[in-house]
């Protein structure tokens, strides 16, 4: 798949830099000579800028144009950042990466360009995983290359131990024997071509949703701006929405999205968010509302906002996952649930209920999880509503109390750890 260009997001690192200032968006615009509606426009991405205008913002802001044009240090620096947490034993001194960038601005680039390399090709193992293990197509067409098989197997050694058979008879199991060859052919052919481009548009439908989130950052400034009249549009411009149980599941999600950006509208949440370091806990308090909301918004904001990394995992009733914004170093399995040890499997037990804890993974990184489950309101007088999990995911933060972490995994299917009594099956290890 060729690399595609990021989106320009000039706009949203002027807006990070003004508020960062404590600028109100009308005195800013007075300063470089526009209108306030005009950078507005700019400040959410719909208007181009650079030139004469670019330089003035720098000046006002008091930062270097690149600061506002570029941002490609901060890229580097959480690759660099993930780089260093994806190896905890090594003790990579990740207070230093900007002296390290500013001394040795070839190796530090290097360095960030393999740890993306290694993270997509991370994503793209997990994905073969989880469809070798559970996708029902492969499983189907595995079950029918050994059908397959099977009737050749059977029907040969008939030929090679009975020596004397009729020859209508010979006639008619050598004609099974080729009929059953070309059918293995054109099964192990249509199952090769189930790996020959496992990125292109014939992904599931949460697949591909999950892929339009990620191209943005899981961040719509146009629905920021616009509220869901603009999700057709976003529809319409993203592959794969063709099919129409894939627009379905991307509507439903573009609206959930919608609906968090109309009741937290993002400038005030960022802001929101700084003052209290990116606590969930400490946001979910301050601004008064349901704890699954702030975990959706927390887990769209972009690097440029000071914001940390963070992953995001969205189950239905069965733990199965649904939604997901993966984050480096924490495995978080497409089809399957995952560690049953994870908060997030606590929370389903316990509807409304918000649920919080320290994870260690087996490589030894240390996690920061918070989770709730919430339930959709019922369509219809009877129906029951229906259950869904959403848990945010962080690396380890520093806590005023240690809390004790969880040695959890990725998931039974694939995990190292031995002597579990959560593994599903009952099986603890050897």
């Amino acid at each position: 798949m060729e690399p595609t260009n990021p989106p320009d997001i000039t706009g949203s690192r002027i807006r990070e830099q003004r508020l960062a200032r404590g600028l109100k968006q009308g005195a800013l615009a007075k300063a470089v000579g526009v209108s306030p509606s005009y950078l507005n426009l700019i400040e959410h991405n719909h208007r181009r800028i650079g030139g004469k205008l670019l330089l003035e913002l720098a000046r006002v802001l008091n930062v270097e144009p690149s600061v506002l044009s570029e941002g490609a240090d901060a890229e580097v620096s959480a690759l660099l950042d993930a780089a260093a947490r994806s190896q905890v034993g090594l003790g990579a001194e990740t207070d230093r990466i900007d002296e390290m960038g500013a001394r040795f601005p070839g190796w530090t680039a290097l360095i960030a360009a393999q740890e993306a390399r290694l993270q997509a090709l991370d994503a793209q193992v997990e994905a073969l995983r989880d469809r070798l293990s559970h996708d029902p197509v492969l499983a189907e067409a595995m079950h029918d290359v050994l059908s397959s098989v099977a009737a050749i197997r059977s029907t040969a050694d008939i030929l090679v131990r009975e020596t004397d058979l009729d020859p209508a008879w010979r006639g008619r199991f050598h004609r099974n024997l080729h009929e059953e060859a070309e059918r293995l052919s054109d099964q192990a052919t249509g199952l090769l071509a189930q790996f020959e481009a496992p990125d292109a548009e014939g992904g599931s439908p949460a697949e591909t949703v999950e892929a339009m989130f990620d191209a943005v950052g899981h961040v719509f400034p146009h629905i920021d701006a616009q509220g869901a009249g603009a999700i057709e549009a976003i529809l319409d411009q993203t592959p794969g929405m063709e099919n129409a149980p894939t627009r379905a599941m991307g509507q439903a999600r573009l609206m959930e999205y919608a609906g968090d950006a109309a009741l937290l509208p993002m400038e005030p949440f960022i802001a929101a968010a700084k003052e209290v370091a990116f606590d969930p806990v400490a946001l979910v308090a301050r601004l008064g509302v349901g704890v699954a909301p702030v975990l959706r918004r927390m887990a769209s904001l972009q690097p440029e906002t000071g914001a940390p990394p963070m992953g995001l995992a969205i189950c239905d009733a069965s733990g199965a996952m649904v939604h997901r914004r993966r984050l480096p170093g924490f495995a978080l399995p497409r089809v399957v649930a995952g560690c049953p040890l994870w908060p997030l499997y606590t929370a389903l037990s316990r509807p409304g209920q918000a649920e919080e804890a320290e994870i260690e993974m087996p490589h030894g990184a240390r996690f920061s999880a918070w989770a709730v489950a919430e339930a959709n309101e019922g369509r219809a007088f009877g129906a029951a509503p229906a259950l869904k999990g959403i848990m945010l995911i962080m690396e380890a933060r520093q806590r005023d109390r240690p809390m004790p972490a969880i040695a959890a995994g990725p998931g039974c299917e694939t995990c190292p750890r031995v002597g579990c009594d959560a593994r599903r099956g009952g099986y603890a290890g050897p």
